[in-house]
């Protein structure tokens, strides 16, 4: 069961899924930056995400190839040459694509190492890997004592490893960034919209930081999500969670004082994107608030999260899932969130129509609350002009009068 080197795994025509987000392996990428001819002829297969993951597979020799779910410069510049693939998929295509598709040569977990019984537990990220552990042909894990052992729907037998190096290695931090008073704005807003005993999903970034502060004063919330981030431990340093109920998540999303935080957390509890993202259950948990941001969205409710300019910025993740969820739910709310203004001002974010350069990430028939800077447009159940005419009045002040005069044009031809 030990082996010197996690890569000695790798071999011309695998294909390899590696971990990645907070269990993202620092020994393997050691290793292949010091062997990179490993690489070569390897298709690494992961759902990087933007923000935390680093590690550059293409980067290592010309004959490496990716296959990835969110756009970053290496995914992008192996596209131009030929050498990578992004699916159109969100969350739930993939889990598709890990059912459906031939099984993994390769699967390489960071797991922890084995307890008394030879049970080894997730770390921080039990997401996509339960999906293709079992399926893959060769299993291999970086057992690293660092990471927490957090109550998981999924374990490994330490019998279930077939290459398995123990190694103490530093973990992914991921740093959130700085709250602006536009984010803060947004928060309050939305903070406006929840009430005591709603279930929240949200990610990362400024509004869900400046939401939790907004919601200092509610009780009795709860969290169900794809990943778990600070903004949680903000939540629950207020006294807004239940104490009592369990948090739902797949990924723990922070840097030491979130994974100190999450380690103590008893009723936390990490589960794959089968039942984290599932509409169907979603759908089962009253009050389910879905907070998440976007592109730009226009004035028929469409939303574009995923492309700027017409370049790529990032993938559907888990927004369709969590859409189709909070909508189902009962007293459930899908609340869409973006600054009004781009670049400096000069671009609003609230648009007539989606154009050649966006994708739509949500189709109007899913619009429910859009929140900026400027207020809310609840939109579920508006007529077209009456949804136009709440969205426009959350644009940024200056670029009302163009969009009143585009939707006027576009009813027209209605």
């Amino acid at each position: 069961m030990t082996s010197p080197r996690l890569i000695d795994a790798l071999a011309p025509g695998k294909r390899v899924w590696v971990p990645t987000l907070s269990n993202e392996s620092a020994l393997l990428a050691d290793e292949l930056r010091a062997d990179p001819e490993r690489a070569a002829g390897v298709t690494f297969a992961g759902v990087q995400f933007p923000g935390i993951d680093r590690f550059d597979y293409l980067a290592l020799h010309p004959q490496a190839q990716q296959l990835g779910w969110f756009m970053s410069p290496s995914l992008r510049q192996g596209l131009a040459e030929g050498r990578a693939e992004l699916p159109a998929q969100d969350y739930l295509g993939i889990v598709r694509h890990l059912r459906d598709a031939p099984p993994y040569d390769v699967a390489i977990a960071q797991l922890t190492p084995p307890d008394a019984e030879g049970w080894c537990a997730p770390g921080l990220a039990c997401d996509f890997v339960p999906l293709v552990w079992s399926r893959a042909a060769l299993r291999v894990a970086h057992l690293n004592p660092r990471l927490p052992r957090l109550n998981s729907s999924f374990r490994v037998h330490r019998s279930m490893i077939d290459i398995a190096v123990e190694a103490d290695a530093p973990l992914n931090d991921f740093s959130d960034p700085k709250v602006g008073a536009v984010e803060a704005r947004i928060g309050a807003h939305v903070a406006t919209l929840v009430r005591d005993g709603d279930t929240l999903q949200f990610g990362i970034g400024g509004v869900p930081l400046s939401l939790a502060s907004a919601l200092a004063g509610h009780r009795r919330l709860r969290f169900h999500g794809g990943m778990l981030p600070s903004a949680v431990q903000t939540l629950w340093d207020a006294g807004a969670l239940d104490r009592d109920a369990t948090l739902t998540t797949g990924v723990v999303l922070g840097g030491a004082a979130l994974r100190d935080f999450a380690a103590q957390l008893r009723g936390l509890f990490l589960t794959d994107i089968t039942q984290t993202h599932d509409p169907a259950r979603l759908a089962t948990i009253p009050g389910f608030v879905a907070v998440n941001g976007a592109v730009e969205v226009d004035l028929f409710g469409q939303v574009n999260a995923e492309r700027t300019g017409g370049t790529l910025q990032a993938g559907a993740g888990g927004l369709p899932a969590f859409a189709q969820g909070a909508l189902a739910s009962p007293g459930g709310r899908l609340l869409i969130c973006l600054p009004a203004t781009a670049k400096g001002g000069s671009v609003s974010r609230i648009v007539p129509t989606l154009d050649r350069q966006s994708l739509v990430t949500l189709p109007r028939h899913l619009a429910d609350v859009v929140v900026t800077e400027h207020g809310v447009a609840e939109l579920r159940g508006l007529s077209l002009g009456a949804r136009a005419e709440a969205l426009i009045a959350i644009a940024a002040p200056e670029h009302r009068p163009a969009l009143a005069a585009a939707w006027d044009s576009i009813a027209r031809l209605l």
